[in-house]
């Protein structure tokens, strides 16, 4: 089962949120916290606010905040919620053609299977349980300093 670079964004930003819950954060904050686009995130950030797990405020002095209770937020339920199809497998999906050896196939059953206790492992694990609360918190990537003129020189 692999999910989306969207549902990963989307977890990073609940993740960031609830280790940084009762403050304001900016999505470019976040952004470079993880490396990744800030585009990508506002895209994210929009879902997160219309699915009301945070709220986000424009302006100066503005951003983004947690606004569900961390412990309430199961990450199986954020998952089915922005994940655009479970369809592991074509014959999952009620589009695609049929096919010919459905009939005779066994392993969808067993796919169905694993995909749904992939989602009830999710369904155990709360945003809370999913953010370390032992220490500081470490900047993950770092970001790479940019070429100077000496530098490219070499």
């Amino acid at each position: 089962m692999q999910l989306t670079l969207y549902t990963d964004y989307t977890l990073r930003v609940l993740i960031y949120l609830a280790m940084h819950r009762g403050r304001t954060v900016t999505i470019t904050e976040v952004a470079q916290y993880y490396g990744i686009s800030r585009n990508h995130l506002v895209k994210v950030v929009h879902n997160l606010s219309t699915l009301g797990y945070i709220q986000t405020a424009r302006g100066k002095g503005g951003g983004i905040r947690l606004d569900a209770d961390p412990a309430r937020v199961s990450i199986g339920e954020v998952v089915r919620k922005v994940e655009p199809h479970f369809d592991i497998v074509e014959c999952f999906n009620s589009k695609a053609p049929k096919c010919t050896v459905e009939p005779l196939c066994a392993l969808k059953n067993a796919l169905w299977d694993a995909k749904n206790q992939f989602l009830a492992a999710l369904d155990g694990i709360t945003l809370s349980k999913a953010v370390r609360q032992d220490g500081p918190i470490p900047l993950v990537f770092h970001p790479s300093p940019r070429p100077t003129r000496e530098t490219r020189r070499k």
